[in-house]
């Protein structure tokens, strides 16, 4: 069942869910060489493309493909091996484990429900640091997860704008 004035839509395009993927893990490296550590308030669009594709599909992008591209992240990044990986990973389970009640709330409830999420992402990666001796990153971090549940309607609109369908249907088309 779906809810009220909800579009059907096309099957996605498995090209255009890696394409997505790869960009935001692309997107994220250079945003992170350019400010280095001055950029812990970014958002890990990384993270949300991943929680996007969980809710959305969650049998094509499971957690296998969140840890690996966590992996990606902190082989880039010189973290701890693992940390990012640990945050994706534990992200992708929460957002698999509630993409269906998560897809019954409106686009901004979404947002508002994914803040736990996202922030006990952040709060994983912090507590690794932690405890390897890198110290906590200070209050600016805490912007992090709140700029990512702000660009989730963003995100969404971008992400489901390929399967949409048209507007006005053509006579000659059964659906």
């Amino acid at each position: 069942m779906m809810r009220r004035g909800q579009p059907l839509l096309l099957p996605v395009s498995p090209l255009f869910m890696a394409s997505s993927l790869v960009a935001m893990l692309l997107l994220n490296m250079f945003l992170s060489d350019l400010l280095g550590p001055s950029g812990v308030w970014l958002p890990d669009l990384l993270a949300l493309v991943l929680v996007f594709w969980n809710v959305h599909q969650p049998r094509r992008v499971s957690i296998g493909w969140a840890f690996f591209f966590g992996l990606l992240m902190d082989v880039h990044a010189s973290a701890l091996l693992g940390q990012h990986a640990l945050a994706y990973s534990v992200l992708s389970y929460f957002a698999i484990s509630m993409h269906r009640r998560l897809r019954w709330f409106p686009v901004d409830g979404q947002a508002l429900q994914l803040i736990p999420l996202l922030l006990t992402a952040h709060l994983l990666q912090w507590a690794v640091r932690w405890v390897v001796g890198d110290g906590l990153p200070g209050w600016p971090a805490l912007i992090a997860p709140a700029l990512e549940a702000t660009l989730w309607p963003v995100v969404t609109v971008i992400l489901l704008a390929p399967q949409r369908r048209a507007h006005n249907p053509d006579e000659n088309r059964p659906l």
